[in-house]
């Protein structure tokens, strides 16, 4: 620590910085942006002079119909939801990932963008087990698939228990299912 260059002490509650990747898509959608924008502008002046007004020509304009695929990527891309979609994909294909026994047994609930966990269901507790051993072997094939760093962890529920119903035919101070003869 020298008196021209003093050390300051990092702030834990700063977000991480983005890099590699997620640097480069905020940098194109910025640039994709301002060549719109500016594109914009242009037509807008170009517009003027003629008299104003839209007109139809041969030329292709921003009014033409798209496919419908080209729209939804458009609208991905533009909103920023490459990853959701990404992951929501994996989702789609989570037995062609895990295998079809793993696939039977573990149901991916949901994702957290920001925590970059993958969050996954099982149906038992032996199950659950299986797959907090094959969690570092999975989580290595979803980056594999999805990009480096896009899965941090995957966090394995246990199987709930059945549901409590409350109703008319219940005895005060039921427990549940499990206490029918005692």
């Amino acid at each position: 620590m020298t008196a021209e260059n003093p050390k300051k002490p990092e702030d834990p509650k700063k977000a991480p910085e983005p890099s590699g990747v997620d640097l480069a898509r905020v940098a194109l959608r910025a640039a994709r942006e301002q060549a719109r924008a500016r594109g914009d502008a242009a037509q807008q002046k170009k517009q003027a002079r003629r008299g104003g007004g839209l007109r139809s020509g041969a030329r292709a304009d921003g009014r033409d119909p798209m496919a419908l695929g080209a729209a939804i990527n458009r609208l991905i891309t533009e909103r920023g939801w490459e990853t959701p979609a990404a992951v929501g994909g994996v989702m789609g294909r989570w037995p062609q990932i895990v295998g079809p026994d793993l696939a039977n047994h573990c149901v991916p609930q949901n994702y957290d963008e920001d925590e970059r966990v993958l969050v996954v269901q099982c149906d038992s507790t032996a199950w659950a087990t299986q797959l907090r051993h094959l969690a570092p072997t999975l989580v290595a094939r979803l980056n594999e698939d999805l990009g480096h760093g896009t899965v941090r962890m995957i966090k394995v529920l246990n199987p709930g228990g059945p549901a409590r119903r409350y109703g008319p035919l219940r005895a005060p101070g039921s427990t549940g299912p499990g206490d029918t003869y005692g």
